[in-house]
């Protein structure tokens, strides 16, 4: 396989995109990371409707206040919830941080990418 079906950045030796182009990433990024977080607070509501029988609102509202840190609204009252909230809580933990490096990579990598080139051209290469 290609190396560019594993990356959407380019190599350090290649000239920086257009701004055209950087967006199209940025937003390609961003959607992932959309879709990352939909998916692991869609898994936590299922889990609170289905297992614990809350209402899908507070289903919801439950997956979202442990995904932020912020801890239950409701009290869980079935042995499988309660097992299920405590691996929950550090898996959400995981997904924020990988939301955050999704979404900042491409500035990340702009901003060295941009940096590189201007310590190459202070190399004495002019």
């Amino acid at each position: 396989m290609s190396r560019k079906f594993f990356t959407i950045f380019e190599h350090h030796k290649q000239p920086l995109v257009s701004k055209s182009v950087f967006m199209q990433r940025v937003v390609k990024c961003v959607w992932v990371a959309s879709l990352l977080l939909a998916g692991t607070i869609l898994m936590g509501a299922c889990v609170y409707h289905y297992v614990e029988g809350l209402a899908w609102v507070d289903a919801v509202m439950n997956a979202v206040m442990i995904m932020t840190g912020l801890g239950l609204v409701d009290t869980l009252h079935t042995i499988p919830a309660k097992i299920f909230t405590t691996f929950y809580a550090i898996l959400t933990a995981v997904v924020f941080y990988m939301v955050l490096a999704i979404i900042f990579a491409p500035l990340i990598h702009r901003f060295l990418h941009e940096f590189h080139l201007e310590i190459g051209r202070d190399d004495g290469n002019e």
